[in-house]
């Protein structure tokens, strides 16, 4: 992982939003290309799967491998709606982000209140809570019961993290509006009709292909997808140099552009995931579309220097688990058992 340059630490303190503010606004018109150019390919992909596993033809369903990529994309237009910057028209944005949610299995409402959450309190030690991945200190780890340290140590292993979790979470939780139980009618009808319109899909294609085909083929790819997008969201805040503060040292512009990575991926891996990667410009300024995040590293070189991940970094990723205050970095378990 790369550390900050110094042209890149003097550039962190320019007005980053106002800057950002001409990237703003959507082309419609390639808005809805890039609609058109995700769900086609995903329904082609999901048929010809299930024609290939009527059929006997069993190699076809590596199809589902890129099925899921654009289960991927369709949840990242679905998070782009969330934010009102996919054609920038709130009552468009909205039905089609509750319309992709039926295929996300991830009711729309409910996640768009818990994703601005996490945006306006990323990287604040005192707010953590709501669409978060769940971050302990080194000091509240060692504050645990040894029941509560085998929890968090098994919340944070690889197989639940990026394999268990994500099933649970798009599959089972996601049927409820957990976390806003309490907070008026709007989760509850967000939830329950996502569910009512996810059933009455899913019976259609049962009808349609048979139950076999509709398990063999969606199951797969509900959950390689669901795994992909955990896996993007913890590169991109849990970094070894990501930034966390308390809330009265907690400053927007300094969390958004130190505390979320810059995912260098190569450019097919950019597209499947709607350039999600370039994390800390999307964190600055969230109404910039993601086919314009590109765009804004094209323009201000200097911000690839900042919070820069690549593929082979991200692996290393995986073994870190909690805040270290005295270092002001994320550390394994191994490495906390050695702070004093």
């Amino acid at each position: 992982m790369n550390m900050i340059s110094p042209d890149a630490a003097a550039n962190s303190k320019r007005a980053w939003l106002k800057i950002l503010a001409r990237y703003k606004k959507p082309d419609r018109r390639r808005s809805a290309f890039e609609l058109a150019i995700t769900l086609i390919p995903f329904a082609t992909l999901w048929a010809l799967s299930s024609a290939a596993y009527a059929y006997g033809h069993w190699w076809g369903l590596i199809l589902i491998l890129p099925a899921a990529g654009f289960l991927v994309r369709i949840f990242m237009i679905q998070h782009d709606c969330g934010h009102g910057s996919f054609f920038a028209n709130r009552y468009a944005d909205d039905w089609i982000g509750r319309a992709l949610g039926i295929l996300t299995l991830t009711p729309y409402d409910c996640w768009r209140r818990a994703h601005a959450t996490h945006h306006a309190t990323a990287g604040n030690l005192d707010e953590r809570g709501m669409g978060d991945i769940r971050t302990l200190t080194v000091a509240e780890y060692r504050r645990l019961s040894w029941r509560g340290r085998l929890a968090y140590r098994l919340y944070r292993h690889p197989l639940v993290m990026f394999g268990l979790g994500p099933t649970w979470l798009f599959i089972f939780e996601h049927r409820l509006p957990v976390g806003m139980m309490r907070g008026g009618l709007t989760p509850w009808v967000s939830s329950m009709s996502t569910n009512l319109a996810i059933a009455v899909a899913a019976a259609l294609l049962i009808w349609a292909v048979g139950p076999g085909a509709f398990l063999v083929v969606h199951l797969p790819i509900v959950i390689l997808a669901g795994s992909a997008g955990i896996w993007l969201f913890y590169v991109q805040h849990q970094f070894e140099e990501t930034e966390w503060a308390k809330d009265d040292d907690w400053e927007f512009q300094h969390a958004a552009l130190h505390g979320s990575s810059y995912y260098d991926l190569p450019p097919v891996l950019n597209w499947f995931t709607g350039n999600i990667g370039v994390h800390h410009v999307h964190h600055l300024s969230a109404k910039v579309p993601g086919y314009r995040l590109q765009e804004v590293l094209r323009d201000y070189p200097e911000l690839r220097g900042i919070g820069r991940v690549t593929l082979l970094d991200s692996l290393r990723c995986v073994k870190l688990a909690l805040w270290d205050e005295s270092r002001r970095k994320l550390v394994s378990f191994r490495e906390a058992r050695m702070v004093v």
